[in-house]
């Protein structure tokens, strides 16, 4: 059997697809204010581009202003007003220069996609210490940051915040992942431990543990170019389905599973690492 025939058939049954009623998102959005960070490119872009769909107000925050002002020249004939505002989230000045962009808006969702993807060997990483400070301005303290700011908005709108994690955080901890997984391990636990504080104030929290998906991010890894992915449209699709339905999170259905082999074979989970980052560094020699 062909690969992307295989490749396409495990897909299928890893990630069935969601079929989204587009009259109750429609309902659940009209009129409202909904922020997508990292909005220019992959998920953040293919949620623009069906969220326009609706008479919203969509606004977009990524560093590619090029690239946005692209979307929003391709999305101008749909009923979404789209604004745009071009800032690298990591940067603490940008950041507060867009939480004080916001305060002139009323913020009913705020969706948490903007993150930064590093792999590489903790033994490449000896005097790259920046690799875990960007990935944890990024994906930790500018959320954090964000959130708290918004918090005031969201309460007064009964809004919502959707954060966009990976589902390797529910999982067993990977080689050479270190500084990605530990950022989006952060964020995802202080979410965890606000949420009930926010739900008390009448703001809904949710979290889509996403698998691997097909985006620009996943390019650079070529242990991945055979891997099965979730498109992007389905990555899209589930974020939608929670602004429907309001639940706590979407994990895909074999999460679970996941989750007790990692508990019950985690030291089993390092030898097979440790035996594959050997065969890995032999096949090198």
């Amino acid at each position: 059997m062909d690969i992307n025939k295989l490749i396409s058939i495990i897909e299928s049954v890893l990630f069935p697809r969601v079929k989204i009623n587009k009259a109750l998102l429609a309902d659940k959005l009209q009129k409202k204010t909904i922020v997508i960070t990292g909005g220019s490119f992959g998920i953040g872009e293919q949620l623009c581009c069906q969220l326009s769909e609706i008479d919203c107000h969509l606004i977009l925050v990524a560093r590619t202003k090029e690239k946005l002002q692209q979307i929003q020249q391709e999305l101008q004939n749909k009923p979404a007003t789209i604004h745009l505002f071009s800032a690298d989230l990591s940067d603490e000045l940008q950041l507060d220069q867009f939480i004080l962009y916001l305060q002139k808006y009323t913020v009913d969702i705020v969706i948490n996609n903007a993150g930064k993807s590093i792999c590489r060997s903790t033994m490449k990483s000896l005097d790259r210490f920046h690799d875990f400070q960007r990935t944890m301005q990024l994906n930790y303290f500018a959320p954090v940051k964000l959130c708290l700011a918004l918090i005031p908005q969201l309460i007064n709108n009964k809004g919502h915040f959707i954060n966009v994690s990976a589902v390797n955080v529910l999982l067993a901890p990977t080689a050479y992942w270190a500084a990605y997984q530990a950022s989006k391990a952060a964020f995802d636990q202080w979410l965890r431990c606000a949420e009930a504080e926010l739900l008390i104030k009448g703001v809904t929290v949710s979290t889509a543990y996403l698998p691997l998906v097909k985006t620009r991010m996943i390019e650079p890894t070529q242990a991945y170019q055979y891997a099965p992915t979730m498109s992007r449209e389905q990555a899209a699709d589930h974020i939608c389905q929670l602004i429907i339905d309001q639940k706590a999170s979407y994990k895909p259905w074999w999460t679970l599973s996941g989750q007790l082999l990692s508990i019950l074979f985690a030291r089993s989970w390092v030898k097979l690492m440790q035996s594959y980052l050997k065969n890995k560094s032999n096949g090198r020699d």
